[in-house]
């Protein structure tokens, strides 16, 4: 397309609109001039510029221009007013072709000009003033000078009458309640030249398969416009958005995919991409009457799942609109000119987003650097045990999936107002998105906010919340529920799932549902409806996976234990570097990460369980050399695919052929590494733990063997679903299109022949260009034989392209078996998943145990470091520990670390009081005796040199200063609080470390709590307890109890330094026994860079403060020797040794 002057295409846009259509029988009618016009109208009429519309000088701004068309012709106005029709929709109305522009005539009509000439009376020239001498044509009349002189003395009354006019615009148009604004509000007038900011291409695809409009007349047209300025394609956005307003809709539109008003501003926002300006809302609110098309934003087709995966990562629930029918189906059907049907075929969230091909392969990634998000999706319910009085006491229910892998957790159990249990398990899953089921209490509501609102909370990020009503009878419908979902399964007539296949008894499948609580039945009711939208409710059908978080077989740890000890993730930047989990993490697959995981976080109490472990680490530590352990590894290196993930994709139907591939040579990859491994004996290894997992990797040899033979692999890898299945193994739908496409072919290529005769032409070649195929092309001057019924489709100057009739019939038949082809080949692949998905639990027992391998390698590569050793257990109760170190701080820290023993028993000494100056490693110390015991439990080596450990029911911990805002608790409230539960739930089996407790109070109330605390512990619990303080009058208490407590304390040095006038103190990080009377706060001060003269004035006080302390103590004791001498009591005597030695 040529490009024009602006100024000819607005004089070509003007001319149209004042010439009169073409007709069959023309006839001359006068147009009235502008002055006429304007002064044909009353003072409640507006002023009509040369565009013929109200507001001219606004219109005639707007940008950009569009042409103005199928306008009839104008009348003088007599008593209504005039109102200009709306613009066209069409985006070429303006252009003129070649040959229709000449010589002051467009398409023979009349010029500006002449029809001015002519209304003025025929041979009275007509006045042309300053405004529309700027529209005239080249072949118009110029201006005289004598006429510009005219012009002169009329200046300042126009400027006048321009004043006049425009106070009247302000009036009727300018205010928020005037007449214009009034009557747009009531879509009584539509405005002109309204900005068209989207691209051509777009506003196609708005309107495909639109009817043309048929021409319309003057006002009338503009009314239809106004009231029917939904595209078709609009219409099905609105209806689907109603059904699903709380979803961020992906429609496919053509080549691309479309986001529509706000989802239109979210996803530019969380995406980085354009937003097109328009309507927001889609309820037509009058505030957005003025525009005329809603806003939207694009992405390609190809990119469709990586930006899903972004808007899904940002919290948002996405939905995927495709069009439901074919092209060529669509031509052969009755609605053909109708728009495509589209519908709902996709909805994820971050709990049910199992799309991510890209994440099957390579490391897990964690979100925002964090520890990895688990995938968990959590539906969790309340009821009061004793009414809705307070929050004191609730009976809580949840059911925990993971649809990325089917694992399913389940628990039942009553919590205090803390929700202390509720927060311990919440820390284990870490679920990346909630349902709640009906009204939760204040304070659940206040933990789950807390956990979940911020990227920086300890799941790592932000987790979505969602919310389900609660019916009175929600207990006995979800019983109900959940009885017709299993039952289901079990009928003779359904298709087996793998669940009911692997089960003995069919009847154990509902037994072990209907053995849940009322609370975790509704979860799993609510669940399954909630994951039927997403097409996932499928994943209940493996019961084998459920799990109840409560198993006794499993020690507890609480969340408090997960974050003081740092078991996932470590304290300063929420990594999961420097965490215990980072330190024992060598595994090779994703699947055996997930399963060390769950290890980490759930060490053992079953004792024979243990033992086992502990032994085949062992055996893999001696031979890591070996050829056995080799195979092991370069099995492990070669497994890339996130298998877990893979099988789980195909038993919900959502692989994809050529992962599919992938899958299957991997397992069988697998299961042909060990193919000679018959029995336990020929694993070659004593552990009877890896001889069994090696055993079960070939026992899916013969299956995946005999579903490869079915596929064509060359097709797979390329995607090819024509060619997927070998072709003794394709299904007689596809047979039989693959024959129709070839007879249709071979009937093209029998035409060849007729269309030769027709041209009297020896032969005819088809060509294929810009991807239309069976063209015929001749050259342009071999075109006399040309049937007029051939349709012209390219050419250039040399040839020219036809397709013949017979030829667009036998296309179209072709592409109608193309289309049924690709929904047999469709139908024929989802048999293939499902017939898969029947042996999911075969596949998946093979994966398992091939993560157990990769778990237990990467607990011997740990063991193989030098400074550790294997933990000896005992069933009777005391840790044992020489030269122990903290396993994450050796590996950070730079220079050697210290090593210290710990010494507890049942029998002897269970608690130690530490004491000490501030940073020298008290926290450090404690935490590392507490880390060994839990790795020990998980079943790993330790970093000591020797250590004979009891086996622990519990590790809790209360360690460091914090409050919870959300919660509303101080810092002392949360200290007490944990505390409190520590003292509830501890038994003699159980570890306890307590750093600093007390300190949120007053002196004097904190030593008292203190003591009390740690007397209740000794006299009453009996736990094994390591207690740090700095009040050093509580290592009194070891007198009171001689064999059961120990004051031990860190070692330091002294040295005065004369020139500074203060003391260096060298910390030794060693354990020493004894107490330590000093903290010496100041040197931490004076390392944290506080002011010289700050410190020289703490140091002064301090030394004051000292000696007023001694004073007193000494007039004190100076009271307690005269009553001695007096009465010489015993208890007299206690207090006077009590006081010399605080002295």
């Amino acid at each position: 397309m040529v490009s024009q002057p602006a100024s000819q295409k607005k004089q070509q846009s003007i001319s149209s609109f004042f010439s009169a259509k073409p007709s069959p029988t023309p006839k001359a009618v006068a147009h009235p001039t502008l002055h006429e016009r304007n002064a044909s109208l009353g003072d409640g009429d507006l002023f009509l510029s040369e565009h013929g519309s109200p507001d001219g000088d606004r219109v005639a701004s707007t940008t950009p221009k569009r042409a103005l068309d199928d306008v009839d012709d104008v009348q003088a106005p007599e008593a209504k007013r005039v109102k200009a029709s709306k613009p066209s929709d069409d985006p070429d109305a303006s252009l003129i072709t070649n040959g229709e522009a000449s010589a002051g005539v467009v398409g023979n009509r009349p010029s500006l000009a002449q029809v001015s000439a002519n209304n003025a009376g025929g041979g009275k020239k007509a006045k042309i003033t300053d405004r529309t001498s700027r529209y005239l044509f080249s072949s118009s009349p110029l201006r005289t000078p004598h006429d510009e002189n005219e012009n002169v003395d009329d200046d300042a009354a126009s400027l006048k009458a321009k004043a006049r006019l425009h106070e009247k615009f302000v009036k009727k148009l300018g205010a928020a309640d005037s007449l214009a604004s009034i009557r747009r509000r009531s879509h009584g007038i539509t405005e002109e030249g309204q900005e068209e900011d989207g691209d051509v291409a777009d506003e196609d695809e708005d309107q495909e398969a639109e009817p043309a409009p048929a021409a319309t007349k003057g006002k009338k047209g503009a009314a239809k416009r106004a009231k029917g300025k939904l595209t078709p394609l609009e219409e099905q956005v609105i209806a689907i958005k109603k059904k699903h307003p709380d979803t961020l809709l992906v429609v496919e539109v053509g080549y691309k995919f479309r986001f529509f008003g706000e989802d239109a501003r979210h996803a530019a926002r969380e995406l980085n991409i354009v937003c097109i300006s328009g309507k927001f809302r889609f309820d037509e609110h009058p505030s957005e009457a003025h525009l005329d098309r809603f806003a939207s934003a694009s992405i390609p087709t190809h990119r469709l799942h990586v930006h899903v995966k972004r808007l899904v990562s940002a919290g948002h629930k996405v939905g995927v609109v495709r069009q439901l029918e074919t092209a060529a189906l669509k031509a052969a059907g009755d609605n053909r000119n109708k728009t495509f049907e589209r519908g709902l075929t996709n909805l994820y969230t971050k709990g049910t987003y199992i799309d991510d091909q890209e994440g099957l392969d390579g490391p897990v990634l964690s979100p925002d650097g964090g520890a990895p998000a688990t995938g968990h999706l959590l539906c969790i319910t309340e009821t009061p045990p004793r009414g809705w009085g307070s929050d004191e006491n609730v009976q809580i229910g949840f059911v925990a999936v993971q649809p990325a892998t089917g694992d399913i957790i389940y628990d039942d159990f009553e919590d205090g107002w803390m929700r202390s249990e509720l927060e311990t398990r919440l820390l284990h899953i870490a679920p990346c998105e909630f349902l709640i089921v009906g009204d939760v209490s204040k304070a659940t509501e206040k933990l789950i906010r807390h956990l979940s609102s911020s990227k920086t909370n300890v799941f790592g990020d932000k987790a979505r919340v969602e919310r389900v009503d609660k019916p009175k009878t929600m207990a006995a419908q979800a019983y109900t529920h959940i009885t017709s979902f299993y039952a289901d399964k079990m009928r003779p007539d359904e298709p087996q799932s793998s669940q009911v296949e692997s089960s003995q008894e069919t009847g154990t499948l509902l037994d072990k549902v209907h053995k849940l609580s009322e609370n975790a039945t509704i979860c799993l009711s609510a669940m399954i409806t909630h994951l039927t939208d997403y097409g996932l409710q499928h994943v209940f059908d493996l019961t084998k996976y459920f799990q109840s978080f409560s198993a006794r077989s499993h020690m507890l740890l609480n969340g408090n234990t997960l974050t003081s000890l740092e078991i996932y993730r470590n304290q300063t930047d929420y990594t999961e570097r420097g965490s215990l989990f980072w330190t024992l993490d060598r595994t090779q697959t994703r699947f055996g990460q997930r399963l060390l995981r769950k290890w980490v976080g759930r060490p053992l109490l079953d004792r024979e369980r243990l033992d086992e472990r502990i032994s085949a680490v062992e055996e893999l530590k001696e031979k890591l050399q070996s050829m056995g352990v080799d195979r092991i590894k370069h099995l492990l290196r070669k497994t890339k695919a996130d298998l877990e993930k893979s099988l789980i994709r195909i038993y919900y139907r959502r692989c994809t052929r050529p992962e599919l591939l992938g899958v299957l040579q991997t397992l069988q990859m697998i299961a042909q590494e060990f193919a000679h491994v018959e029995s336990l004996a020929d694993a070659g290894f004593t552990s009877e733990m890896i001889s069994s997992a090696i055993l079960s990797l070939p026992k899916i040899s013969d299956e995946v063997v005999q579903l490869l033979d079915r596929i064509n692999a060359q097709a797979a890898k390329t995607d090819d679903k024509y060619s997927f299945f070998r072709d003794e193994h394709e299904t007689d739908d596809i047979t039989n299109h693959k024959v129709g496409i070839a007879a249709v072919e071979h009937d093209l290529n029998e035409y060849k022949k007729e269309a030769a005769e027709k041209l009297k032409r020896k032969t005819v070649e088809y060509v294929t260009v810009a991807g239309i195929e069976y063209l015929i092309e001749l050259d342009n001057t071999q075109l006399k034989n040309v049937p007029a019924s051939w349709v012209k489709i390219s050419g250039t100057k040399k040839v020219s392209r036809y397709h013949t009739p017979e030829v667009v019939k036998l296309i179209r038949e072709r592409d109608q078996h193309k289309e049924a082809l690709a929904n047999a080949c469709d139908v024929a692949f989802m048999s293939l998943l499902t017939e898969i998905g029947s042996k999911y639990q075969a596949f998946r027992d093979c994966v398992q145990s091939l993560a157990l391998l990769d778990c237990l390698l990467s607990l011997a590569e740990v063991a193989s470091q030098p400074g550790y050793c294997k933990p000896e257990l005992s069933d009777e109760i005391g840790i044992s520990i020489k030269g122990g170190r903290h396993p994450m701080v050796e590996q950070l820290l730079l220079d050697a670390f210290v090593p210290n023993d710990v010494e507890l028993s049942g029998s002897g000494v269970r608690a130690l009081l530490c004491t000490g100056p501030n940073m020298n490693g008290k926290s450090t110390y404690v935490r590392s005796v507490a880390l060994i015991t839990i790795m020990a439990q998980i079943g790993s080596y330790v970093p000591a040199d020797s250590a004979r450990l009891g086996l622990l029911d519990a590790v809790f911990t209360r360690m460091g200063a914090f409050d919870n805002m959300m919660k509303g608790e101080s810092t002392f409230m949360v200290e007490l609080s944990e505390t409190s539960d520590i003292i509830k739930q501890a038994s003699p089996r159980s570890l306890i470390l307590l750093d600093e407790l007390g300190r949120g109070t007053s002196t004097h109330d904190g030593v008292a709590i203190a003591e009390a605390v740690l007397d209740h512990i000794i006299t009453n619990l009996h736990s094994q307890t390591m207690f740090i303080t700095h009040y050093q009058s509580l290592a009194r208490m070891a007198d009171r109890f001689p064999n059961v407590l120990k004051n031990v304390h860190m070692r330091f040095s002294e040295q005065d330094d004369a020139e500074r006038g203060e003391q260096n103190i060298t910390f030794l990080y060693e354990v020493g026994e004894g107490v330590a009377h000093r903290s010496y706060g100041l040197n931490v001060a004076r390392l944290a860079g506080l002011p010289k003269t700050l410190l020289e004035e703490a140091r002064r006080r301090s030394k004051g403060m000292e000696e007023e302390e001694g004073r007193k103590r000494l007039t004190y004791l100076a009271g307690v020797a005269e009553t001695l001498m007096q009465d010489g009591e015993a208890e007299c005597l206690q207090h006077f040794v009590a006081g010399l030695e605080q002295m």
